[in-house]
C-alpha cells in the first residue's frame, strides 16, 4: 500500500513549533494556509485566546503550503507572543489535503482538528464535535448542511445551491449519509488521524471524500455535526471552478480503493 507520510524533505517544522516525538498534548489544531495573509492573523488569534481558556494543553500548527504573500511572517510574529503556535513549511504548492496531511502527520494532540484559515467556522464551535467524539464517535464532522434550529449559515443562494449539488453527487459515490464533505471542520481521535492521514493519497481539495471513504473502510464511526458557519471574502474555492476537476479525483479515489480491495490489499 502507498504512504502519504511526509518525507522529512518535503516540509521544513520551524524552531517554535515541536519536534517529532516531543510530549503529547491534549489538542492540535491544524490549519491549512495559502496565501492568506490578510485573513489568517484574525482567525489565528481567535483560535489562541480560545484554548488559552480552556486551560488544556494545546499546540496550533499553521501549514504554509508555498505561499508567496506574507503568511509565514504572519504566523512567526503572533507566534513570538503564543509559544503554541508552529509553523509547518512546505516548499511548494501541493495543495490543501497535502498540507492538511503534513500538519496532521507532526500532531502530537489526543484530539486532532483541522479548520480553515479563514474562519468560517468559529473555532467555539469545536465544542459540538468534542461532544460526539465524547460520545464514542472517531471523527466528528462539521456540517453546513445538517439541520439544526441552533445554527445559522450564512452564505449566497448561488453557493448553497451549487454545493447541495455537488455534495449530492459525492453522496452517491459511497460516504454514506454525510451530506456535507467539504466543510473543513473535522475533529479526529489522535489514533485515528495517524491511521488515516498516514493512508491519503489525494492531494487536492477532494481530499475530504477519501478520507471519508478510508474511515468507512476502516471501520471508524463518523458522525456528522450541524456548526455555525458564515462565507467568508476572498474563498479560493468555487464550485464551477473546481468541481469538475474534484470529481474528478473523487472517481480515481474510488477506482483506487476498489482496486486496493480487488487485490486484496489491506486498506
Amino acid at each position: 500500500m502507498a504512504s502519504a507520510l511526509p518525507s522529512p524533505a518535503e516540509a521544513t517544522l520551524t524552531a517554535m513549533a515541536p519536534e517529532a516525538g516531543a510530549s503529547p498534548c491534549r489538542w492540535s489544531v491544524v490549519i491549512p494556509a495559502y496565501n492568506e495573509a490578510v485573513r489568517l492573523p484574525r482567525y489565528l488569534r481567535e483560535v489562541v485566546d480560545y484554548f488559552d481558556g480552556r486551560d488544556e494543553s494545546y499546540e496550533v500548527l499553521v501549514v504554509d503550503d508555498g505561499s508567496s504573500d506574507g503568511t509565514a511572517a504572519c504566523v512567526r510574529e503572533i507566534a513570538q507572543a503564543h509559544p503554541s503556535v508552529g509553523l509547518v513549511m512546505s516548499p511548494e504548492n501541493r495543495g490543501k489535503g497535502r498540507a492538511v496531511c503534513l500538519g496532521m502527520t507532526r500532531a502530537r494532540g489526543a484530539l486532532r482538528l483541522m479548520t480553515d484559515a479563514d474562519g468560517a467556522t468559529p473555532i467555539a464551535e469545536v465544542k459540538r464535535l468534542e461532544a460526539a467524539i465524547d460520545g464514542g464517535a472517531d471523527l466528528a464532522v462539521g456540517s453546513r448542511a445538517r439541520v439544526d434550529g441552533a445554527v445559522v449559515r450564512l452564505t449566497r443562494w448561488h453557493r448553497r445551491v451549487m454545493g447541495n449539488l455537488f455534495n449530492g453527487i459525492v453522496r452517491r459515490l459511497g460516504v454514506g449519509d454525510i451530506r456535507d464533505t467539504q466543510c473543513g471542520f473535522k475533529l479526529f481521535r489522535g489514533a485515528v488521524a495517524e491511521d488515516l492521514f498516514s493512508r491519503l493519497q489525494t492531494d487536492g481539495y477532494a481530499f475530504d471524500v477519501e478520507l471519508l471513504l478510508l474511515a468507512r473502510r476502516r471501520g471508524y464511526l463518523t458522525v456528522e455535526v450541524a456548526v455555525n458557519w458564515a462565507e467568508q471574502a476572498g474563498s479560493k474555492v468555487s464550485v464551477l471552478r473546481h468541481g469538475p476537476g474534484m470529481l474528478g479525483e473523487i472517481v480515481l479515489v474510488r477506482w483506487r480503493l476498489r482496486r486496493q480491495r480487488g487485490s486484496g490489499a489491506r486498506s
